[in-house]
């Protein structure tokens, strides 16, 4: 599995946009982070050719974005609306955009990466683990719910958009995420400080599992985000499994 190129650190923005930094592939990564990618699919994921899905999102900040990306090769097609609300269709290579790229300037690999992040979130938490401090903090109340998780903490350095921002995930006995909350590690940075959303909503494409529903706030304001048209193109295959 390559990883995404060109990813720096960007935050979570407008209710949208995750933390990400690049990872040092010769640390070794983070065990709980491991076994959280399992519980997706993760020793599976080079079965898959592509994943398709739409990105939506309701509340302060309102869009539908859809996306095919084929992961061994960077290949990323984009249906949606540049920075200045103008609806494009296009088909770029991540590793061939530059700085000066079209793509760059209207923000659209940037989208893709922010809803990247949160269709498969599992799995680059544990990509980036070796340059994140990850750790279990054992059982704890959940905050939108009444019941008990396993709290991992996701602290990423001090280098980016967003510096030392922490994740705090509530994972079930089933390596499965059940709620999610932000924390913004910079008061100087333009996103909002506190956010939290359950994942819900989890479906099977193929060998990858995803969650396709998130309710919760971002510093008191409703937020609901979501996946449609979530699929996946095996090895070898021409047709797409979608989630169910």
């Amino acid at each position: 599995m390559t990883k995404l190129s060109r990813l720096t650190a960007i935050g979570l923005m407008v209710l949208a946009v995750l933390v990400l930094v690049s990872a040092s592939w010769a640390q070794t990564r983070s065990p709980i982070a491991e076994q959280i990618a399992k519980a997706y699919g993760l020793d599976s994921l080079g079965q898959v050719e592509a994943i398709r899905y739409t990105f939506n999102i309701t509340g302060p900040l309102t869009a539908t974005r859809s996306w095919v990306w084929q992961p061994k090769t960077g290949q990323v097609s984009y249906e949606g609306k540049d920075n200045k609300g103008k609806r494009v269709k296009v088909t770029f290579v991540q590793s061939e955009l530059t700085p000066e790229s079209p793509i760059v300037k209207a923000k659209i690999d940037w989208l893709f990466v922010n809803d990247n992040y949160w269709a498969i979130l599992p799995f680059h938490i544990y990509w980036d683990s070796s340059g994140s401090n990850v750790q279990d903090m054992g059982m704890q109340r959940t905050p939108l719910g009444k019941g008990l998780a396993k709290l991992v903490t996701v602290k990423y350095p001090n280098r980016g958009y967003t510096p030392g921002d922490t994740w705090d995930l509530y994972v079930g006995s089933d390596n499965r995420l059940e709620e999610m909350v932000y924390h913004r590690g910079s008061p100087n940075s333009p996103v909002p400080a506190l956010v939290t959303v359950a994942w819900a909503g989890y479906k099977k494409a193929g060998p990858l599992l995803f969650s396709t529903e998130h309710r919760g706030t971002a510093d008191t304001k409703p937020v609901h985000l979501f996946f449609t048209n979530v699929g996946v193109k095996l090895a070898g295959s021409d047709t797409w499994i979608n989630a169910q």
